[in-house]
């Protein structure tokens, strides 16, 4: 498949959203959710109908709030996320109040025009993986502590 056009692009947009395996969350410039698929359903326990006309703030822990505001606020001005491509591992909010670890990456989403609409947030559940890490390392500094006594 070498060019998509007419009709079929955006049923093709619409089948990737529903379908991939990981989160996708698009939100307005305010921070308001507009899109959640079946994946973010998953990973944070909200529906599309519970999460969509919600602010953010339904899944961002309320001690990070402030700083994810500041930055929000900041790649909405300059067009860009002081992450680039990357990803990074966040805390995140799940519905049933319980922390989650989350491995997520963002893009400033600009319309036809170049004028920023808004931000498209991918994510999946990174906490099994976050915690056995955090669990190896403090395996690895108690070994090289007792093995510096």
């Amino acid at each position: 498949m070498s060019s998509l056009t007419g009709p079929v692009l955006p049923s093709l947009y619409q089948d990737i959203f529903r379908d991939v395996a990981d989160a996708m969350i698009f939100s307005d410039v305010d921070g308001v959710i507009r899109l959640w698929n079946p994946a973010a359903e998953a990973v944070f326990g909200y529906t599309a109908s519970e999460a969509i006309g919600q602010s953010l703030d339904l899944i961002i822990p309320e001690s990070l709030r402030e700083a994810h505001w500041r930055g929000y606020r900041q790649a909405m001005s300059r067009g860009a996320t002081v992450h680039g491509r990357r990803s990074s591992i966040t805390r995140s909010l799940h519905k049933s109040g319980q922390t989650l670890y989350v491995d997520m990456s963002f893009a400033v989403i600009r319309d036809e025009t170049g004028k920023t609409i808004g931000s498209a947030a991918m994510a999946r559940d990174a906490t099994l993986r976050y915690t056995e890490e955090k669990r190896l390392r403090r395996q690895i500094a108690a070994a090289s502590e007792n093995a510096a006594k």
